[in-house]
């Protein structure tokens, strides 16, 4: 049985450095975040994080706002 994959809650848990620009989709029972920028190898990648409220969508905001830009 495989182990079960770390759940990511902030968006530092994958990148680095972040995009000039972010997606929010709003759905039934909450919101994903996609941000998209460089890891910590320096390779282009993205995170896609489920909020399940606006407070958390507002504290990726910031989290993001923070974060070096690519």
């Amino acid at each position: 049985m495989a182990a079960p994959k770390k759940q990511i809650k902030k968006i530092s848990d994958k990148l680095s450095k972040v995009n000039d620009s972010l997606t929010i989709t709003l759905y039934d029972n909450g919101y994903m975040v996609e941000v998209s920028g460089r890891g910590v190898d320096d390779d282009w990648t993205n995170v896609k994080i489920l909020c399940a409220n606006l407070d958390e969508v507002t504290a990726l905001l910031k989290e993001a706002s923070d974060l070096d830009k690519c």
